[in-house]
Parts: structure tokens; sequence; C-alpha cells
């Protein structure tokens, strides 16, 4: 009796196990042999994209303490730091720098140029 019960959902679960696209999914980081490496270089990316993200909430936060007390917004990143709205600005992360948007009061953080000469990697 009971396994009659169990025969419709043993049934249901062979069924939806069989459906699917006929291929398999391949996944980029399934190698057990680099999964290390693949770990340590994914919080390594995460970490540089947190920095760059506090980073920039600080720049932001000081930008708007900046306009609310001197009612303009600074002409350069360095005159937060002048006037004691940062003890230093942030450094960016490597290959990246700062950009500010002095008319608009804007901060980003966006890729170097590459130097003058020089072909970019492929």
């Amino acid at each position: 009796m009971n396994t009659l019960k169990l025969l419709p959902v043993a049934a249901l679960t062979a069924l939806l196990a069989g459906c699917g696209d006929g291929q398999a999914k391949k996944d980029s980081g399934s190698n057990p042999l680099t999964a290390p490496v693949d770990y340590i270089g994914a919080a390594t990316k995460a970490q540089q994209h947190a920095d760059k993200t506090v980073d920039l909430v600080t720049l932001r936060q000081a930008i708007q303490m900046f306009q609310m007390e001197e009612g303009r917004l600074p002409r350069e990143l360095n005159e937060l730091v002048s006037e004691g709205y940062l003890p230093k600005l942030p450094a960016p992360p490597p290959g990246q720098q700062i950009t500010y948007d002095a008319a608009a009061g804007t901060v980003r953080v966006v890729a170097k140029p590459a130097p003058t000469g020089t072909t970019p990697p492929r």
C-alpha cells in the first residue's frame, strides 16, 4: 500500500530529472584544482570593488558637506583636504584614477588612460 503511494512521486521525480535541453551547462569555475585560485581572485576583486565603493561614498559625503557649509562645490578634490573635510584623498585602486566634475560635483573611479606611445594589451 505504501509503495503505491510513492510510485507517482517517483515517476514525477524521474520525469522532471529527465527534462532538460540535452546539453550540459558549462561552469567556468568548476575545476576543483583551480578552486582555491578562483576563490582568491574573486575575493581580491570583491575587496577592490568594496574599497572603491567606500572611497566614493566618503568623497561624495565630503563634497556634500563642503557644499552645505561653503555654499558651493569644491573647485578640485584637494580643496576637501585643505579645508579639513577629509584627512587625505583616498588612493584609487591599481590601474584606476579618481575623476571629479567640479561643475556637477560628481566623482567617479575610471580606468587610467594608456600612456602615450604604447598599445593597449589584447
